[in-house]
């Protein structure tokens, strides 16, 4: 198992792999780290687990819960299992890492 990845070893994965806008980079467990670049649309529904994003390049409106604020890159957002969220009106360079942990429905 990777312990260390960077963003551009993601963005070669990612590239190479899919055409789904993220790829998966580390797994452990209940935790899973990916790497998310969007592009025109985030098309996101609500997870079942609790997530981290850590912005990697770019900026972006983030819609959590009813409430948009920007975000650009090295910032942190939270979102727990369940919560209808998604990235608008990012820019052509966006990308975030996404964490993914816990049990369904989130930690209590």
């Amino acid at each position: 198992m990777k312990y260390k990845v960077t963003a551009d070893e993601a963005l070669i994965q990612l590239l190479e792999q899919t055409e789904l806008p993220f790829t998966v980079m580390i797994k452990h467990g209940t935790m899973s780290i990916e790497y998310f670049a969007p592009r025109k649309l985030d098309t996101q529904i609500p997870h079942k687990q609790d997530e981290i994003y850590i912005i990697v390049e770019g900026q972006s409106e983030f819609y959590r819960d009813g409430e948009r604020i920007s975000c650009k890159k090295n910032d942190i957002l939270f979102v727990p299992a369940g919560m209808e969220h998604r990235f608008e009106n990012f820019s052509e360079n966006f990308a975030t890492w996404v964490i993914f942990y816990g049990p369904e429905g989130g930690e209590k």
